[in-house]
């Protein structure tokens, strides 16, 4: 045991610890809310909505289909390749029902990522959109998939909408490149059988099972596929609901907009699997780098709950018209995935009247492991206390526990914690220790009252003449900056210094110079911390959920 000054800031109702074995599986959860809250809308995509009776009834369906078609075991891998359409949680549940592992697959994957992630996993089947099908098609015989079931955006939204929308698509946008997937079976069509074979036989799933394989970014090599339990996932659930409680959460009533895509774990576990615990409505959001799209749809919902990535919010707010949204309903705003940013957090609140709550998490923690309380109602730099039933510590290289104030590795240990990194026993020791330690690889302080604080990834740190200097800082000054949209820094080589701070920059106007902003860092930096080097750009390279990629900046500088 250790200590965990943490517990006496949790705000008032939250326990210490959970009730793990409320629930043997996702399944279970799933079943009860689609019963209690059957009238209720459930997901709402493109102006069409489904209630959890209508989610209830398609995913039983696509259950049975899985089973009669007598490819599957328990326990086989079947990818979803879509963005956020109201296929998505059909998918995702049925697979879970038929007892088989969830493989959350990025649409926009490239056929030599795509290839990596169906190959590593072993999946047998694939649902995947068809914009994304020709894709598919580059790598399909060099996988396991015998099962190809194929969509449109449009499948889900009614006649004649569904029509419109698929050819408007496909004949006038040309979003659709060709592709030949002879075998492929479309996922109306599997829909249909589906709902007219006898509900499939209920598959025993217990906390070790596996359901999901996520894979990692990729941010730090080869992506990874973390194995998600049955019991990381309820754990979660369960951990995230109490940790919103004090949000006067009205179940039956939520109304949470979900932009980030919900094959990423972040928007899976919060938005997917959370809100619809508690009978929420989830407006999920097709495009939201469409930002004056994005705008507009907001408008139309008077909405609760927003979660999202500080490059989200950040664009939000550079929108036009987005001021003039109603934020009278909302009260839970939650940033992840990356640092929230000071100036960034502040116009949230200043525009929107809800704090900008940080919350810290991984794919390999299913992904909440600490939060700030929910009743925080200003900025305060960190991620927040380990949550109900986990705890988190600062580690030294040896694997010492560092004393409050002190630098050193952020460790994490719960049952939200994956079982390992899917066949790689050899990153799963190094990432997992012998007392069930996971060494995130993100560089922390814990202060007297237990809140944590990044300072920054490991590798990402940048050493200036012996001096440690850790990017987010440099960002998150240089983003305070009023003609800075985005920035990213990063350390490149340096004769005299060893290495220097190089920063990208997006500027809001074109009025910005090197020479006011090298000016602006002066005054907020010290000496070494100060860009030696700044590069204007137009954009910056990003994740498929909007985080920066300090890599890929530090692959263009060294290609330059």
């Amino acid at each position: 045991m250790i200590e965990k000054p943490w517990l006496d800031c949790y705000p008032e109702g939250v326990p210490e610890f959970i009730d793990t074995n409320a629930y043997q599986n996702i399944v279970e959860l799933f079943e009860e809310s689609v019963a209690k809250y059957r009238n209720n809308v459930a997901f709402v995509s493109m102006g069409a909505e489904i209630t959890f009776g209508d989610l209830d009834n398609y995913s039983n369906a696509f259950a049975a289909w899985l089973h009669a078609s007598g490819k599957f075991q328990k326990g086989d891998r079947m990818a979803v390749m879509m963005p956020n359409l109201l296929q998505y949680p059909i998918a995702v549940f049925g697979i879970l029902r038929a007892g088989l592992t969830v493989v959350n697959t990025n649409p926009l994957y490239t056929a030599r990522e795509l290839q990596h992630q169906l190959e590593d996993s072993g999946a047998k089947g694939i649902v995947v959109v068809e914009n994304f099908a020709h894709t598919l098609e580059e790598v399909l015989q060099n996988t396991n998939v015998d099962v190809v079931i194929t969509t449109r955006i449009g499948d889900m939204l009614g006649f004649p909408k569904s029509l419109l929308v698929n050819s408007v698509i496909k004949y006038i946008k040309k979003m659709v490149p060709a592709f030949s997937l002879p075998d492929s079976l479309s996922f109306s069509s599997v829909l249909k059988e589906g709902s007219s074979m006898a509900t499939p036989p209920s598959v025993a799933l217990g906390h070790d099972d596996v359901a999901f394989l996520q894979y990692t970014g990729g941010t730090t090599g080869v992506a990874k596929g973390a194995m998600l339990s049955h019991g990381n996932m309820v754990a979660n659930v369960q951990q995230s609901y109490e940790w919103l409680k004090p949000s006067n959460l009205e179940h039956g009533a939520e109304v949470i907009i979900t932009a980030l895509p919900l094959y990423h774990i972040f928007a899976l576990t919060a938005n997917c699997i959370v809100y619809a615990m508690l009978g929420s409505k989830n407006i999920l959001i097709l495009n939201p780098r469409d930002m004056n799209g994005f705008v507009k749809e907001l408008k139309k919902y008077p909405f609760t709950a927003f979660t999202g990535v500080n490059t989200l919010f950040n664009g939000l707010l550079n929108t036009p018209g987005f001021a003039d949204v109603d934020f009278s309903k909302l009260k839970l705003t939650l940033g992840g995935g990356m640092a929230v940013q000071e100036s960034v957090a502040d116009e949230w609140k200043k525009v929107t009247g809800c704090p900008l709550i940080e919350a810290y998490g991984l794919t390999e923690t299913s992904p909440a492991a600490c939060m700030n309380p929910i009743t925080s109602t200003d900025y305060n730099g960190a991620i927040g206390l380990p949550i109900s039933s986990t705890e988190a510590c600062v580690m030294d290289p040896d694997g010492n526990k560092l004393p409050v104030g002190e630098r050193g590795e952020l460790c994490i240990r719960g049952p939200q914690v994956m079982k390992g990194y899917w066949q790689r026993e050899e990153a799963t020791a190094e990432t997992i220790d012998s007392d069930s330690w996971l060494h995130t690889g993100d560089i922390a302080i814990m202060d007297d009252n237990g809140y944590f604080k990044i300072v920054d990834r490991l590798k990402d740190m940048i050493l200036v003449s012996g001096f440690n200097v850790y990017p987010n800082e440099i960002e998150n000054v240089i983003q305070g900056h009023p003609d800075v949209l985005e920035v990213g820094a990063i350390g490149v080589p340096d004769e005299h210094s060893g290495e220097a701070v190089k920063i990208y920059v997006v500027a809001k106007s074109k009025a910005l110079t090197e020479d006011a902003l090298k000016a602006y860092c002066r005054e907020n930096l010290t000496g070494y911390k100060c860009p030696r080097f700044i590069a204007f750009t137009d954009e910056l390279p990003k994740s498929n959920v909007g985080k920066i990629l300090r890599r890929n900046l530090r692959e263009l500088d060294a290609a330059n």
